[in-house]
């Protein structure tokens, strides 16, 4: 891979939302857009986040000038002790007796719709509501975990990372279209120092949960449909940073000339290694890709032509990979 910008909000939303600095539609809004969602119940794009937002927060997963019901939905996933999704359901009200306001709510919602033909913003927190009402049962039996078997639990893991792997699973089965996992708030794999310390407990973390999520999907039957992407925006320089002469406490910095990301499942030819660099990984050599690129190969194998999935928006079809892109057939089955 190699990137534009070696910095993390604008690296983050490149690789998020095929530009580095406007606001544009995120990877999962184009697909939502694109493919529509599978499952009535619940959002169509979820985004699982431990301990806070990722750098440059919501804009990683913001529908832009799409619809609003693109937009990515937001799960704070580490607090265990309560429902992940706060006020989800009422306690204080039969079922009946909701589904009969809600129905009133949004009786009063579409005649003042009807006069405003056309505002999707309105057309969205319409939807949203209603889809609201039919998360509270569905929401609360994804997320409840208790009901797995106990070896597939064991598998993930009692981890955070472990959680969010299977909640991942749990969503796919359910038919929600696009689901972003970050490993926690803010940047934590950004290892300046003590970077020996940081990858090696960072790596821990998510070695044994993306291990169980690969071979849960496999064993299921998902993986052949389901692509799986790891990654981040950037990656660390072979070089050490300057630092402390304790070896221990030295770090890495931002390197956007050569760094690598995987993908499994979803077509793409298992076992391939795609692109080189020179053997001090200071520039790409051979087979460069950008996120473009990345995008429109990932677009390819959800069935889009990623020239043709556009929104016209302000006088302009937009796209995904803007004017940028080309599909990476090497690496496909």
């Amino acid at each position: 891979m190699q990137g534009e910008v070696a910095n993390h909000s604008p690296g983050l939303l490149l690789t998020n939302c095929g530009h580095s600095t406007l606001p544009r539609p995120s990877l999962g809004s184009w697909m939502l857009y694109g493919l529509g969602t599978e499952s009535d119940d619940l959002p169509g794009y979820v985004v699982l986040m431990p301990n806070g937002m990722p750098t440059a927060q919501s804009r990683n997963w913001t529908s832009s000038f799409l619809p609003g019901i693109y937009q990515g939905t937001h799960i704070e996933t580490e607090n265990t002790n309560a429902e992940l999704i706060p006020n989800l359901t009422r306690k204080d009200i039969r079922p009946g007796t909701q589904r009969a306001q809600v129905s009133l709510t949004q009786f009063l919602n579409r005649r003042h719709a009807a006069q405003r033909p056309g505002d999707e913003r309105l057309e969205s927190r319409i939807h949203s509501m209603e889809l609201a009402f039919r998360m509270q049962s569905a929401a609360t039996d994804v997320f409840d975990l208790a009901g797995e078997p106990l070896h597939i639990r064991e598998m993930y893991g009692d981890t955070s990372q472990g959680r969010n792997m299977l909640i991942a699973r749990r969503l796919a089965e359910r038919g929600v279209r696009y689901i972003q996992c970050y490993h926690g708030g803010g940047q934590p794999w950004d290892s300046h120092a003590s970077i020996v310390k940081n990858i090696t407990r960072l790596a821990g973390d998510s070695d044994q949960p993306i291990a169980a999520l690969l071979t849960d999907l496999k064993q299921r039957g998902m993986l052949e449909d389901t692509l799986v992407i790891w990654g981040g925006e950037m990656g660390r320089t072979s070089t050490v940073q300057a630092g402390p002469k304790d070896f221990s406490r030295v770090g890495r910095d931002h390197h956007i000339d050569g760094y690598t990301i995987w993908l499994a499942g979803g077509g793409v030819k298992a076992g391939t290694v795609w692109g080189s660099t020179d053997e001090f990984v200071m520039a790409v050599t051979e087979n460069k890709v950008d996120l473009h690129d990345l995008h429109a190969t990932i677009l390819h194998q959800m069935g889009f032509d990623h020239k043709q999935l556009t929104y016209k928006y302000s006088g302009r079809d937009f796209r995904l990979t803007d004017v940028h892109g080309e599909v990476v057939t090497g690496i496909l089955a």
